[in-house]
């Protein structure tokens, strides 16, 4: 049950993700048009590029990206034993969680004080009034709760079985031997 909610999860959490994608792509492809085919640029199309890439980047970093598909400087983890690597994971871990818990109180407050500034020109399609730069940056408080939840269900998850080893496997890199060749007649 748990398993078939992440996976539904995980396909709703990509389909928004690749919904603001093909916004932002149709927004540029009008932002192109008005500007070198109408002779008229629309400046509200560059900013709401903009809102949708912030938007993007964080909802696929807190829900999409898998933790092996970081950038990792992990010679020093694959070469420790294997409590090396679980005492490794575990500080790495904790870190983000400790760091991320610590920022989150005064990262609401800057969000909340936003709520004074305006966009420039995008406006809500509902009311027609310039939207809060709080509601735009809010997206950055759902990362951080996201990003805390899931390095402390990691940090727990490390204990109990140990260091993620099926994630550092090195791409290309083989295990076994290769087979010999067959000679040819």
């Amino acid at each position: 049950m748990i398993e078939t909610l992440r996976k539904w999860f995980s396909i709703g959490t990509e389909a928004i993700a690749g919904a603001m994608l093909a916004a932002m792509f149709v927004t540029f492809l009008l932002q192109i048009y008005s500007r070198y085919v109408l002779q008229a640029p629309f400046g509200w199309t560059l900013e709401l590029c903009l809102i949708l890439w912030l938007w993007i980047v964080f909802v696929g970093c807190a829900f999409n990206v898998r933790d092996s598909d970081h950038v990792t400087f992990d010679i020093v983890y694959l070469m420790a034993p294997r409590r090396g690597r679980q005492v490794f994971a575990l500080i790495a871990a904790a870190a983000i969680v400790v760091g991320m818990a610590i920022s989150f109180l005064p990262t609401l407050d800057y969000i909340d004080w936003m709520k004074m500034r305006r966009t420039s020109t995008v406006k809500n399609p509902f009311t027609g009034d310039r939207i809060p730069l709080r509601t735009i940056f809010s997206v950055y408080a759902i990362f951080m709760v996201a990003v805390i939840a899931r390095y402390g269900w990691r940090f727990v998850d490390v204990l109990r079985n140990g260091p993620p080893d099926d994630e550092y496997d090195i791409p290309g890199a083989e295990t076994d031997p290769p087979a010999k060749a067959e000679k040819l007649p």
